[in-house]
């Protein structure tokens, strides 16, 4: 059973973890502080948004429930408003 509530389209996860995937395997420098250092918290945003969304976007339910939310559609966009503040708070 899906987490009620859920946000995100199957098809709408799966093309942002997708997206995810694309921008940072073709433009790493996304990653790079200004000040040159790497900027974990976004990477661990952004990879924990991908994950999610290839989860709900395959239709993969696992059966614990706290992995049953942390890898739903609500988990995609929670990630990803995540990484929008990480990267306002680090740029």
């Amino acid at each position: 059973m899906a987490v009620k509530g859920d946000p995100l389209p199957s098809w709408l996860a799966l093309a942002a973890a997708l997206a995810i995937l694309l921008g940072l395997t073709a433009y790493p420098p996304l990653l790079v502080r200004p000040d040159g250092r790497v900027d974990h918290a976004l990477l661990l945003a952004l990879c924990w948004a991908m994950s999610a969304g290839f989860v709900r976007g395959v239709g993969f339910e696992p059966r614990q429930s706290a992995l049953r939310l942390a890898l739903s559609g609500r988990a995609v966009t929670a990630a990803l408003l995540l990484a929008a503040v990480v990267w306002e708070l680090h740029r």
